[in-house]
């Protein structure tokens, strides 16, 4: 094929990073192993650092992270795998099931893994008796570096490419992506590394400043709602780039498979950070329970006025019958 000049070339960079004998080693496998990593080291700092959390007091120890990890590894697995197959090529995969298991080869949906973690995360609140929605938190405040190291490797293994970007000093020629009628490549977005800035990078660091500065994490269900909104968003301006698996309309507008998945996560996040911020405040009523403490203490009591004594009472009652006038 040709390759027109008004496109870079595509690094030839080997999708396998090492392989022993019958053993190879994907970057695509390494940067989902990376990024579960990355998100059990950073979860367990947050649960160390207690001023962050609600009352001063974290949902739990860090160490309950390491028995999460497997959890999360087998959700994000099943979970990603079978969104593929569902929602992008049932037919494909129905008409070959045995690579329905090639998960080296790429094909793994954000949002079936998106499904499958969270199912993980129910379970494993419920059998642990974990907050469940700062289980969430904890959990989504990594997730985006990985994201961002997993769209890398989309970049790496020349899959999920862009849509035609003509005239575009940074268009990419992908040598798998489709040619023109005349077989010449078709320089494209980028569309991988902009997902990796958008839904890595970015993400992360509004995250890490609601975390930090704004202290997030002391109202649960915040940081979810906010990875999830956040996601959506970056996701569906990342899909006017990003060249459609599955599209259809919707009155004038296209719409993408990839933007119908973001729209309830959208939605959803809403929702969930509405009732983040509306939830009761402990931090806030412990405050006022103390403030109300002080204050009885500082009030003095008032001393019982004393009760007459009885006979006293009779007395005086016989003093003022004698000092009645005759009628």
């Amino acid at each position: 094929m040709a390759v027109l000049p008004a496109c870079l070339p595509f690094p030839a960079i080997d999708p396998v990073l090492l392989k022993i004998g019958p053993l190879s080693v994907h970057w695509y496998g390494l940067g989902y192993v990376i990024g579960i990593i990355f998100a059990w080291w950073y979860g367990k700092r947050l649960l160390a650092r207690p001023g962050l959390w609600q009352n001063n007091t974290p949902p739990g120890k860090p160490d309950i992270l390491d028995d999460f990890i497997l959890w999360a590894a087998l959700g994000i697995i099943i979970g990603g795998r079978l969104g593929e197959v569902l929602f992008y090529h049932p037919a494909e995969y129905f008409a070959n099931p045995l690579s329905i298991f090639a998960v080296w080869r790429g094909g793994m949906a954000f949002h079936g893994g998106f499904i499958g973690t969270l199912i993980a995360m129910l379970l494993f609140a419920w059998k642990k008796s974990i907050p469940v929605w700062s289980l969430f938190d904890v959990v989504a405040a990594g997730v985006p570096l990985g994201l961002g190291l997993v769209r890398l490797c989309n970049f790496i293994n020349d899959e999920l490419w862009g849509r035609a970007a003509y005239g575009v000093p940074w268009a990419v020629c992908f040598p798998a992506a489709p040619a023109d009628a005349n077989g010449n490549l078709i320089p494209r977005h980028p569309s991988q590394l902009y997902e990796a800035g958008l839904e890595g990078i970015l993400l992360f660091i509004v995250l890490a400043v609601l975390i930090f500065v704004f202290k997030a994490l002391k109202k649960p269900g915040l940081i979810a709602g906010s990875f999830t909104l956040g996601y959506g968003l970056c996701r569906i301006i990342a899909e006017f780039f990003r060249e459609p698996g599955i599209s259809f309309k919707i009155g004038k507008f296209d719409m993408t498979m990839g933007m119908a998945l973001s729209l309830p996560m959208i939605i959803a996040g809403l929702v969930i950070i509405f009732y983040a911020l509306r939830r009761c405040r402990p931090d806030q009523d412990n405050k006022n329970d103390g403030n109300n403490a002080h204050t009885h203490a500082a009030r003095p009591k008032r001393k019982a006025a004393a009760k007459p004594d009885r006979a006293a009472r009779k007395i005086k009652t016989r003093r003022n019958r004698r000092a009645e006038p005759a009628l």
